[in-house]
Formats: structure tokens, sequence, C-alpha cells
């Protein structure tokens, strides 16, 4: 990709209209979803959507929904999985199988986009690059920054997509474990990152997960305070001085994202990246698979 540009972070509506016009390799995906409605994610693609641009599900696309390790299932399905959770990371042969299926290539440009604040595009972001695929995109503002600026949008179905072969790199992001987490406490040699609200880190509200609390020593960072109140994210050198004032002099390439089932944790994680801090690592189980064991340890308030 060395005579086009490339984009491994945000990408403002501008940018990815020249894309488009540029005739470059492009692909763009709407990952709207809803927790509490599941299906209406793709009623919103088939209401509106960028021209082209492909669906890609939450639950069915970006999880291995029914081969959790530790799940109910068989072994097929549990090779499948490669994280716990709610929802699970699919394995990255697996993702690599659908990424070809829908003609998507190593040499394209990935931009991703949502209508929830970068909550669940943050999901395929991440998982491109875990695929060792470095460019892809976050709409910055996502669809509503996109029809904000006058940009066409499309109805109805995606169009039909031609077989690729996308070809597995080393990965460009680190996955953890929840036993790695648990021989990391305590100490300095790691520092978590909670992104859910406030009362449900306390441990004060509990709607999704049998237990309520977080991970013993974790911080609390909720995944919107990345947002500004135009959509977009905050400049960097604001969420820069701002993870430093979290950390309070703890090591940045210490940190481990996680949140209630490892989604919504990746707007924290790419705003660090934004902010030019250290790599830091995901728990794609994060506190549904860490509450799971009733030996792991759980701190309240």
């Amino acid at each position: 990709m060395t005579s086009h540009s490339s984009y491994d972070t945000l990408i403002s509506v501008e940018e990815l209209a020249a894309l488009q016009a540029s005739g470059q390799p492009l692909m763009v995906f709407d990952c709207s979803f809803d927790l509490a409605q599941p299906a209406a994610g793709r009623s919103q693609y088939l209401q509106a959507h960028i021209p082209g641009a492909v669906f890609a599900d939450l639950d069915h696309d970006l999880s291995a929904k029914h081969g959790a390790p530790g799940a109910h299932g068989s072994v097929a399905a549990s090779a499948q999985a490669a994280s716990g959770g709610r929802h699970p990371l699919p394995s990255r042969e697996r993702f690599a199988m659908w990424l070809s299926g829908i003609g998507f290539a190593n040499g394209m440009q990935a931009v991703v986009y949502d209508r929830n604040g970068a909550n669940y595009c943050g999901r395929l972001w991440w998982m491109l690059q875990w695929a060792g695929h470095g460019a892809v995109a976050v709409l910055d503002g996502g669809l509503q920054a996109w029809q904000a600026q006058g940009q066409p949008v499309a109805e109805g179905a995606e169009p039909a997509h031609f077989q690729s072969n996308f070809e597995l790199h080393e990965p460009l992001q680190q996955l953890v474990t929840a036993q790695q987490v648990l021989d990391a406490l305590p100490g300095a040699q790691q520092t978590i990152i909670d992104a859910r609200a406030p009362a449900r880190y306390r441990g004060e509200i509990e709607p999704l997960d049998p237990v309520a609390g977080h991970i013993p020593g974790a911080l609390n960072r909720p995944f919107s305070e990345n947002i500004a109140a135009d959509g977009r994210f905050k400049p960097a050198a604001l969420l820069r001085a701002e993870f430093e004032q979290l950390l309070a002099g703890r090591d940045p390439a210490s940190v481990v994202h996680q949140c209630g089932s490892g989604v919504s944790a990746l707007p924290n994680l790419l705003a660090m990246r934004i902010a030019g801090l250290p790599p830091a690592g995901l728990f794609a189980g994060s506190w549904s698979e860490w509450c799971s064991d009733p030996k792991r340890p759980v701190e309240r308030g």
C-alpha cells in the first residue's frame, strides 16, 4: 500500500469521501448494533448506510457466541473461539474466513463506523489489526457525521462481493487471557482499565452478568469519556492528558483494557493509540468471563 494513503486510527468524513473518489482499494463496514435489540443494527443498516458498505454484525460476524472456551459445546465449536465472555472472539482463522467470504483482501483500506459513538466499530478495528491488517480506521463521528456533511447514503441490502483469499499476518494487537490477568494480580506490571459505567464498576448494579463488581485494582474510565460533544473523538493532546491523569504515574505500557464483554473497552484502547501512548492489551473476555469463575477475586466500591 506504499503508493496509497493508509489510515490506522481515525479517518474524517472528508478523507473517506476522497478515498472513495480515488479508486483506491477500499471496503467500508457498518457495525451498528443494539445490545437490547440485537436485530436493530441490521434494520438501521437497511434504512441508511454509506454506499457500498458491508454490514458487520457483532453477534454473528464479530463473535463466536456458540464456541466460547468453557462454554457448553463441542470441541470443534470451542476451537472457533479465542476468548470467553458474552461476546467471545472468533479465532483468527474463522475471522479470516469471514473476511474472505465478503471479498475483503489484504491490499484494501478498511474503514469501520457505527451509529453508537464508536462503541461497536472499535471491535472490528481491533480485530482487523489482530489479524495483522494495519490499514483500518474508524470513521470519526460515525454515520451521523457523514450525513451531517451532506454525504450520500444508500438503503437496502449490501452489494454482492467476490470471494477473496485474506491471509493472516502477525498480530498488531495484544490479546490477554483471564489467566494472564489473574497471574499479574497484584503487581505493577499490569494496570487494568475498566470501561463500564461507574455504578457497574463499583458493583452497585449489574444488569448483564451474574456477579457485580470489578477486577481488584482496576481503574475506571467509561468508554463514552473519549467522545466530545460533537460525537467525534477528543483531540489527541486532551486524551493523553486524561489518560495520564487516570494512570497517575503508572506505566501506560502496562495497561490492559476490559469492559463487560470486550467490546466497549475498545474506544479506550483506540483513544490511547490516538493519544500516542504505548500499545495496550485487551482482555477480550472481560468482566463476563472473569466473574464466571467463583475462584477469581472480586472487588466492590
